[in-house]
């Protein structure tokens, strides 16, 4: 490696530490971190900002300027067709017009080799079309930051049952998308409830990022929390769900793995039974119906009742003429 493939791997280092650091690094834990000394440390970091990258400054401490900066990424291929297909999700899933989503996906086809990039162009600008929520992009954009920045944000909650606005301030640890139209949550500790909340930010009038800094518990992973969902809703407790599908339909219920704790037993005429344990089986309600009158609920029996009496009220429509 020559000397100068060896700087510029280095300031690539460096550039990486300073992005994944919330709350920035000294010169003296740079240096550590990429071995070199202090002085090097300072002199990397000016070329740096020289060469664009956004860096702040406060207490001897550096970091990134994370709305500011923009990455730059080298894909194979293979990973620009799997970030191609990312892309199309997140434009056909998004429920809310986002301005964010449209740039990314004009940077992202720019980076890409046609077809890809013709596909990406094309599906950004249909969105754009579209009529942009202001409220909701404020709102993301808030939350987003406060997120990044590890600082806390004031949430204005509308309840969709009472219609009622509750301000609450939220230390956001994640956002997912879920649900039927993928919609986006954030995921965090709320100071009114001294627990674990999740709120659907198109649920949210506004958003403000607090000067009060939060600390993320770091024995906090996604993945296991939200592990027993079907969705977004987790629990203390699992509840099992056993659904028995028909012939008509089993090979195409075996064609994906639908939840982490899922088992599948074959009957005998070709259908199946499927086993899961979740925390909040109503959520699985609308995936449920989907499948009409091809899956029956044999348990649990709240859940077995409410399915039942959809499908009678949904067969008292069709006896009536029109």
């Amino acid at each position: 490696m020559t000397r100068m493939t060896s700087r510029a791997a280095r300031l690539r280092q460096i550039e990486e530490l300073l992005y994944r650091s919330t709350r920035g690094l000294t010169a003296v834990e740079i240096a550590q971190a990429t071995g070199i000394d202090r002085r090097t440390a300072y002199r990397d970091i000016e070329l740096l900002s020289e060469s664009g990258v956004p860096i702040w400054q406060e207490q001897g401490r550096f970091g990134i300027v994370r709305e500011d900066y923009l990455s730059t990424v080298r894909l194979t291929l293979q990973e620009a067709v799997s970030l191609y297909i990312a892309g199309r999700l997140l434009a056909r899933f998004a429920d809310e017009h986002d301005p964010h989503i449209v740039s990314a996906l004009t940077k992202l086809a720019g980076a890409m080799p046609e077809p890809l990039a013709s596909s990406l162009a094309r599906t950004a600008e249909s969105i754009a079309k579209q009529p942009v929520n202001d409220r909701y992009v404020q709102v993301r954009e808030a939350i987003t930051l406060g997120w990044a920045q590890r600082r806390k944000v004031r949430l204005w909650y509308r309840s969709p049952r009472s219609g009622e606005v509750h301000p609450r301030d939220f230390a956001p640890y994640f956002i997912e998308a879920a649900g039927a139209g993928y919609s986006a949550y954030v995921i965090g500790f709320d100071d009114s409830a001294q627990a674990m909340r999740t709120f659907k930010l198109n649920r949210l009038d506004r958003a403000q990022m607090l000067d009060e800094a939060y600390t993320l518990p770091p024995d906090f992973d996604p993945q296991a929390y939200l592990a027993s969902a079907w969705g977004i809703m987790t629990g203390d407790s699992v509840v099992k769900v056993v659904l028995e599908f028909s012939a008509k339909v089993a090979s195409l219920v075996k064609e994906r793995r639908w939840h982490a704790s899922q088992e599948i037993d074959e009957l005998e005429g070709g259908g199946l039974l499927l086993t899961l344990k979740v925390s909040e089986p109503r959520e699985m309600l609308p995936w449920i119906r989907s499948w009409g009158g091809e899956v029956e609920v044999l348990g649990p029996p709240e859940l077995r009742a409410e399915v039942g009496a959809d499908a009678w009220r949904e067969a008292a429509h069709y006896e009536r003429e029109v």
